[in-house]
């Protein structure tokens, strides 16, 4: 059997086999940079062996979490701070309007809304047959108003001309109403971006940086676990007598757990 390759680890300068450790150069970039800032004089050539380099890849591990834990709180308090934001209060438009009605106002509102009901239409419309009646057929002998009925025509004149005003007046208060939805739909819009943004931020965060650290997690747990398991092959080849008579006594207690049962 051909005899097994040796290399000497620049930390603890002690032989180990190539199996039982790394060069720096096949190392990642991340991990090779804490070991050089521990070991400003070490070269990509240079050996480290397996016990030494769990240190730096647990400190890779531990700086990962740490960074995407910091990352995380950061996002979580941008997004907390939007929502509990109360630089704008939402206005009750209905409510906001009614404290500050005045009595022509009220009028105003009444007139319009009577002006463009069925029911004004009706009314009117029966004046106007009743007065042509009355003063174009003489019932009852009254004739106040002859054909072409100038008198209705001045009435009906003068009514338009008092209740146009008034229905611009209920108009002005409809489009209060409008603008002050529109501002309150516009400070929610503006709320509701701003946070949408920041979970954006927290979703790019996840994709970009989470998860890939996560992977890298993974696949520095498993090179630990490999270097576990060669270190205790290890000392079960340099200790096969102690590993014996534990492994005995292991059998043993459980075997006596057993019969006890």
């Amino acid at each position: 059997m051909a005899e097994m390759q040796t290399a000497i680890c620049f930390i603890d300068h002690q032989e180990h086999m190539l199996i039982d450790g790394r060069y720096l150069k096949d190392l990642e970039p991340a991990t090779r940079n804490l070991i050089k800032a521990d070991h400003p004089g070490a070269k990509v050539t240079d050996f480290i062996c397996d016990h030494d380099l769990l240190k730096y890849q647990l400190m890779r591990v531990d700086g990962m979490v740490r960074s995407d834990v910091k990352q995380g709180q950061k996002i979580n308090r941008r997004l907390t701070r939007a929502m509990q934001s109360d630089d704008y209060d939402i206005v009750d438009v209905n409510e906001n309007l009614e404290k500050t009605l005045t009595m022509g106002q009220r009028v105003s509102d009444a007139v319009a809304r009577f002006g463009g009901s069925w029911g004004f239409i009706g009314i009117f419309t029966f004046v106007l047959i009743a007065w042509m009646c009355v003063n174009g057929a003489g019932l009852f002998g009254i004739r106040f108003d002859p054909f072409p009925f100038i008198l209705l025509n001045l009435a009906l004149s003068c009514i338009a001309a008092i209740q146009a005003p008034i229905i611009m007046m209920s108009q002005n208060r409809a489009a209060d109403r409008d603008r002050m939805n529109s501002e309150n739909d516009y400070h929610v819009n503006l709320k509701s971006e701003h946070e949408l943004r920041i979970l954006h931020a927290k979703l790019d965060n996840l994709t970009q940086n989470q998860l890939p650290h996560t992977l890298e997690i993974q696949k520095l747990e498993i090179e630990i676990l490999g270097q576990i398991r060669n270190e205790l092959d290890e000392l079960h080849r340099n200790h096969p007598d102690e590993f014996t008579e534990n492994n005995e006594d292991s059998v043993k207690t459980r075997s006596d757990d057993s019969s006890a049962k």
